[in-house]
């Protein structure tokens, strides 16, 4: 069998409004190191050969000096600007549109660079270096049925991805006995309240989300073939929210459930027991620091990250 050649794309095109500053530039080790130096250290590890930077013209150079610099000297780099005027012909930027066109449209922006099964992870999550190995695993041996794409997401349990400092969104994952995805909801407001996790409805009404329930991260492994579902879904995106044009996002999760409800796609659900820790919150920094110092204290990475070969 050949090899197949792995690709990590990483999206840190966010502007990070409500964080107050772009959170794919936050110091997370102990010199430097940035949620996507983990990423791309554990994709390394686990097999992946190129990366694909996803970045917001306002901060691309700064991003390739304080980031992309020291990752070039390991691998293949090559860096994707996501901009708002990248639209289908006839499609007009709207006048008060100010943040991008969600993370369907980021990955859109890849489709001249990427010619292999790819990996999708956002910039300001830690995932684990078991959940890099086990969507490589899944996209090195995935063929698929003639007309249907190969789809996977990694599945967290829901009680690993809550932030002590506020609310998350998640997507919460209903899988088959055969451990394929049925749909993904995306929940807003998900965190542990008297002892329950779960969010509010309409009403208020706390809805349960129990223990060991999997949620989607955002990290998702794609074939090539994904491209052109994108291409096609993004003008239908635009026609059908022209009434709030301005807002309105082309996510993955949607386009995905969308693949899945029209038998275009199948998608395996990969549960980890990892443990996902981000900054959706400024508050969580701190927390997050002390993850990472406590990864390296029991030898998972070394103090300094990229000094030396790959553990």
């Amino acid at each position: 069998m050949a090899k197949v050649s792995l690709t990590l794309v990483v999206m840190a095109a966010g502007i990070g409004r409500r964080f107050g500053g772009p959170k794919q530039l936050e110091p997370i080790g102990p010199n430097g190191e940035t949620f996507s130096d983990y990423s791309v250290y554990d994709a390394l590890r686990a097999g992946f050969g190129k990366v694909i930077f996803i970045v917001n013209p306002l901060i691309a150079g700064e991003f390739r000096e304080r980031v992309g610099r020291r990752i070039e000297r390991f691998c293949e780099v090559a860096y994707v600007e996501q901009r708002l005027e990248d639209l289908p012909p006839g499609f007009p930027v709207p006048p008060g549109r100010k943040k991008p066109w969600g993370t369907a449209h980021a990955v859109l922006a890849c489709k001249d660079v990427i010619d292999s099964p790819f990996c999708v992870v956002n910039a300001d999550d830690f995932y684990g270096r078991r959940a890099f190995e086990a969507v490589a695993e899944f996209l090195k041996s995935s063929g698929g049925d003639a007309g249907i794409l190969e789809l996977c997401v990694v599945g967290y349990r829901v009680e690993n991805t809550l932030s002590e400092h506020g609310p998350v969104t998640r997507g919460v994952c209903q899988v088959d006995e055969r451990g394929f995805l049925v749909r993904i909801q995306e929940c807003r407001g998900v965190q542990r309240v008297d002892g329950t996790i779960g969010y509010r409805d309409a009403e208020g009404r706390l809805v349960e989300i129990p223990p060991g329930t999997l949620v989607s991260m955002n990290m998702w492994g794609f074939p090539p073939g994904i491209f052109g579902e994108l291409e096609e879904r993004f003008p239908r995106f635009l026609r059908a929210h022209a009434s709030d044009i301005e807002e309105a996002e082309f996510l993955l999760p949607e386009v995905v459930h969308e693949l899945v409800q029209e038998g275009k796609a199948r998608v395996k659900v990969l549960p980890t027991g990892e443990r996902w820790f981000g900054i959706t919150h400024r508050e969580d920094l701190r927390s997050a620091r002390a993850a990472i110092a406590e990864l390296i204290r029991r030898g998972e990475y070394p103090e300094r990250l990229w000094d030396g070969e790959l553990g």
